[in-house]
């Protein structure tokens, strides 16, 4: 990938961090993916912001947390990455019943420190396998429990580099849909919960176990494929369909849960999409139903 024109635009002060042609396998949860042209992980917070401020503005951008709810195609995204995991980490408690916690912050770890507070419910976290900047971007929720329930206000961040405090009334928040203000991203954001004095990780365990018993946990996935349409389940559709199992290269429906596709070891970004839209093909097909994928699909075919 030719990325030399964006490389030498950027400002000294940054180019020698950015690097070139970074394979997105390493960070997304299906393990498969083309290249970043440009990958950029920034120290802190304010370093984030002024990378993005002295970013040319024709260079397209991707945040990535876990990169659990993302495939990039397998011609790379043409843009920069910047990778927030291990960045965006703070979470600190700042009220008898609010949180502080940044993009960065992996949900499991909600989840597990607002039970050490006291505070709930906030169990259903664990069940997201991303972190709270992704978390905010669709609604993610698990266990019956949503993001957005949760949340008072949000410190976003614009092309320009500005950052700025939001309240929820700014947004339009659905099912797994968030829509707010254009080229803007989360930084954090501050969450409510109750008190639940006495609260311990059993409640985690157990969720925890059900879902182990339930979805294809230790395999190359990258969680639900599909949201569910109203009035009934992806998963359900899927294997009435007799679809588990359907493969193409080294992707797969899963045996366990019909709403997961699998990398079995060698899956290109291709058979994964190539699955996807079969998937979408047959179910409409089928029941006049369209799915609509909660993964994020970027970049370009090789």
């Amino acid at each position: 990938m030719n990325c030399a024109t964006h490389f030498n635009e950027l400002p000294p002060e940054f180019s020698a961090r950015v690097l070139r042609d970074v394979s997105m396998a390493k960070y997304t949860s299906w393990h498969a993916g083309g290249p970043a042209e440009l990958f950029f992980a920034p120290r802190n917070a304010g370093d984030l912001a002024a990378f993005v401020r002295q970013l040319p503005a024709h260079i397209p951008l991707l945040w990535v947390g876990l990169g659990s709810n993302l495939l990039v195609r397998d011609g790379g995204f043409p843009g920069a990455v910047i990778h927030t995991h291990g960045a965006l980490g703070l979470l600190e408690r700042i009220s008898a019943t609010r949180i502080n916690a940044e993009a960065g912050v992996p949900c499991a770890r909600i989840a597990r420190q607002c039970v050490k507070w006291g505070l709930g419910p906030a169990e259903f976290f664990a069940g997201i396998p991303g972190t709270l900047g992704g978390a905010l971007a669709m609604n993610a929720g698990a266990f019956g429990g949503e993001t957005w329930k949760h949340v008072f206000e949000v410190d976003v961040l614009d092309r320009r580099g500005i950052r700025r405090t939001r309240r929820p009334a700014e947004y339009k928040v659905g099912y797994r849909n968030v829509v707010g203000p254009p080229d803007e991203w989360f930084m954090g954001a501050r969450l409510e919960f109750e008190r639940q004095p006495g609260a311990d990780n059993e409640a985690i365990r157990v969720l925890l176990e059900q879902r182990r018993q339930t979805q294809p946990i230790g395999e190359w996935s990258c969680g639900s494929v599909f949201a569910n349409p109203p009035g009934n389940y992806a998963a359900r559709l899927i294997e009435t369909a007799g679809l588990k199992g359907f493969r193409i290269g080294d992707a797969s429906v899963s045996l366990k849960h019909a709403n997961f596709i699998i990398n079995n070891g060698a899956a290109s970004a291709g058979d994964i999409e190539a699955v996807i839209l079969h998937v979408q093909r047959t179910i409409e097909a089928m029941y006049h139903v369209l799915l609509q994928p909660e993964v994020r699909i970027v970049g370009v075919p090789a």
